[in-house]
């Protein structure tokens, strides 16, 4: 726990090699030159990422919709036809 008037603070160690799990002091100072940022702001940055792809940002609901939101979806949706898109990243041959 810190104490009044401190920051909490981690043990940081950088890797011998850059890997899945961590990255040598030389990738971080050339991603904080890239970024123009320090080395600390460079591991919030990361963190910051991780955090927004990995951690819900929202509370979690768990109640069904109401009829009522229900109806303001639909309502504010496109209505018409089904349509689908197909679409390939290679192009077919045809048979």
């Amino acid at each position: 726990m810190a104490t009044r008037g401190s920051i909490d603070q981690i043990a940081f160690r950088y890797r011998p090699a850059d890997s899945t799990t961590g990255v040598t002091r030389n990738t971080a100072k050339r991603l904080a030159e890239r970024l123009g940022v320090d080395e600390t702001q460079v591991i919030h940055l990361a963190l910051h990422e991780m955090a927004v792809k990995l951690l819900p940002q929202y509370e979690a609901d768990d109640a069904p919709l109401t009829a009522a939101q229900i109806r303001q979806i639909r309502k504010r949706s496109p209505q018409g036809k089904k349509r689908s898109v197909r679409s390939s990243l290679f192009e077919v041959a045809p048979a």
